[in-house]
């Protein structure tokens, strides 16, 4: 990561919140010169997840794209992005699939927005889909480290040795899209984090209204010993199932992020009330902002624990009211 900068602003989770994010950006003193938001001393880190969900996903990439060009950002790609590269890259010749992500009715929904508004767009939305193609899965420095969900070291380090560096190419997101691949599960782990098969078949049904047989689960809980301790999602467990102790087989697919490894920023996993840090290296800065939630940063200076001070956010809900 440059060393130019003085300090770095890690932004969470957009999902089209253009107008949150132009707040934000002004209350952490960026400022618009030649059409780019930009900072005299500082660089925005986003962690992805920019489409999908929102009212302005268009004019929220081109802040977004125009700050990177400009080298006045960095940004790591969101399961949003890879979801929507995926459903609009069609399958290789012989592959049995159409495109890498199928057409149903679930990922329609979750695409909705972000395909409506480029639907009079069309090479915008190509520039667009090469962009996102281009992004870092992650970003490593000796201070801090930046991923969408996950930083599993294991697959980090097979990423490098197999792609040279912190991108993939059409041949990769091509294995991507077929299960039983290890670039799958990369994928998923990076992009996705760690999650749980519920006990005993049970299912439950979020928010959204969907069956689910996994739950979210937390990579940096020290001794865990009950689902309660690991469980890391808006919906709450099942109260029998949350005092249920983790199986041998729970705790191999539990990953650990250790308290002596460099500063981790993460999003994707919807928090909300107060923003405050997960462990004393780790800060999820996605709290919830296309839901009415908060669109948060951090203000990384040189410090080596996460300071709860150091949050600085926009609430969607009162701040938004009061500009229109």
């Amino acid at each position: 990561m440059g060393s130019a900068y003085q300090g770095y602003d890690l932004i969470g989770d957009v999902h089209g919140c253009a107008l949150s994010l132009q707040l934000l950006l002004k209350k952490l003193g960026y400022s618009k010169k030649s059409g780019v938001y930009q900072h005299p001393k500082r660089q925005a880190v986003f962690l992805g997840d920019i489409v999908d969900r929102g009212p302005r996903i268009r004019e929220a990439l081109h802040i977004v794209r125009d700050m990177v060009d400009a080298g006045h950002a960095r940004i790591v790609m969101g399961n949003h992005e890879f979801n929507y590269l995926s459903y609009l890259t069609p399958g290789l010749p012989g592959s049995g699939m159409e495109y890498l992500r199928t057409h149903n009715r679930r990922h329609l929904r979750i695409l909705n927005e972000t395909l409506e508004q480029f639907a009079n767009y069309p090479h915008e939305e190509q520039a667009f889909l090469q962009w996102i193609k281009e992004m870092p899965l992650f970003l490593e420095c000796e201070q801090f480290r930046v991923v969408h969900a996950c930083w599993s070291q294991q697959h980090i380090d097979q990423f490098l040795q197999t792609q040279g560096g912190n991108r993939i190419d059409d041949a990769y997101l091509h294995r991507s899209a077929h299960h039983d691949t290890p670039e799958w599960e990369t994928m998923d782990r990076l992009l996705r984090g760690t999650h749980l098969r519920l006990p005993n078949s049970e299912v439950m049904v979020s928010k959204d209204g969907y069956k689910r047989h996994f739950f979210r689960t937390k990579f940096w809980s020290e001794k865990p010993e009950y689902y309660i301790d690991v469980v890391f999602q808006p919906d709450p467990l099942p109260e029998h199932v949350a005092r249920m102790p983790l199986s041998d087989q729970d705790y191999q697919d539990l990953l650990y992020y250790s308290r002596d490894e460099p500063l981790l920023f993460i999003g994707h996993y919807w928090c909300d009330g107060e923003p405050r840090p997960v462990a004393p290296n780790v800060a999820c800065i996605d709290y919830s902002a296309v839901k009415f939630g908060k669109l948060v940063a951090y203000r990384l200076d040189q410090e080596t624990e996460i300071d709860p001070k150091k949050f600085i956010w926009v609430d969607v809900l009162k701040e938004i009211r009061d500009e229109s």
